[in-house]
């Protein structure tokens, strides 16, 4: 009877371990979980969209990375939306790494579980919100446009019925179409409306619009993004002015794919609760100076 019940007691053992290791294996239900079980976060952004994400040349790869091999690692990248992805990472307590996609390819959605959020400087627009789910704002920036020094113009009346280089799937577009519907935004964000009869000329990113004009492109000479864009092209020395005036603000938030195949719901949760923490802490508005020299973590309204 001893025997039997040894047994028993043996037999219990093994299924309470053979239970515990299958719950290890187990999928993640959902994808805040997935990240955690796995060690990384994969964030999709700009590799040339300087200051707020760009490639650190000095940057080595660890040789310990958890990173996919098509992805890159933390010390690969530097920028104020780099930064934020970092903190983003260490809230979960994994490793970031960054995925390098196509901006339309990002905000189109259905991304197919190839990365697990974006934080690009993505504004939130009613459009974006059909297919993407978004956290709350980490920043705000006012979309401006730039000239080549040398263009004559002045004003933004001066633009009429002249070519202007905009990157792809962007506010900067749909306002230049005068696409109100595409922006998305509502009308006390918005303080101008585009000169009538505007070619647009698209290219994929908005520093390549100022990279073109650098290197002598005369097809257009003017462009338009984000004023932190502008202001760091004008401290790179690059031959560009400022106009005068803001056509709209925008309200930058972290995005999640609405048609993942994992819940994101604790994700943005978590996201949320980091973002706010930072607000209150003063974090974002020191990585706002460090990276802007301004802070543009307080909404214009506010």
């Amino acid at each position: 009877m001893k025997k039997l019940l040894t047994l028993a007691s043996l037999l219990a053992v093994a299924s309470l371990a053979l239970a515990a290791c299958g719950s290890s294996a187990a999928p993640a239900s959902d994808l805040l979980g997935a990240i955690q079980k796995r060690g990384y976060v994969l964030v999709s952004t700009d590799p040339n969209y300087e200051p707020q994400s760009f490639l650190n040349t000095e940057g080595k790869r660890a040789a310990n990375t958890k990173c996919p091999s098509d992805a890159l690692t933390a010390d690969e990248m530097q920028g104020f939306d780099v930064d934020v992805a970092k903190a983003v990472g260490e809230a979960l307590g994994v490793e970031t790494c960054f995925a390098t996609p196509d901006w339309d390819m990002i905000t189109a959605g259905n991304w197919a579980n190839k990365w697990d959020l974006s934080v690009g400087s993505m504004t939130i627009t009613t459009s974006r919100q059909k297919v993407l789910d978004f956290s709350v704002p980490y920043y705000y920036t006012p979309a401006v446009i730039a000239v080549s020094a040398d263009s004559g113009y002045s004003s933004l009346a001066d633009l009429a019925g002249q070519p202007i280089c905009a990157p792809v799937s962007t506010t900067y577009e749909a306002w230049l179409n005068n696409d109100m519907e595409a922006l998305g935004l509502p009308d006390s964000s918005i303080y101008a409306h585009a000169p009538e009869g505007l070619t647009i000329i698209p290219l994929p990113t908005d520093q390549e619009c100022a990279q073109a004009i650098a290197a002598g492109r005369k097809d257009f000479s003017a462009y338009m993004t984000s004023e932190t864009v502008i202001d760091a092209n004008i401290a790179a020395g690059m031959p560009v002015v400022k106009l005068d005036g803001v056509a709209f603000s925008e309200d930058l938030a972290a995005a999640f794919d609405k048609s993942s195949s994992l819940d994101t719901t604790s994700l943005r949760e978590k996201v949320n609760e980091l973002f706010t923490a930072m607000h209150k802490d003063g974090r974002l508005t020191k990585l706002s100076d460090k990276w802007f020299g301004a802070d543009l973590t307080v909404a214009p309204n506010q």
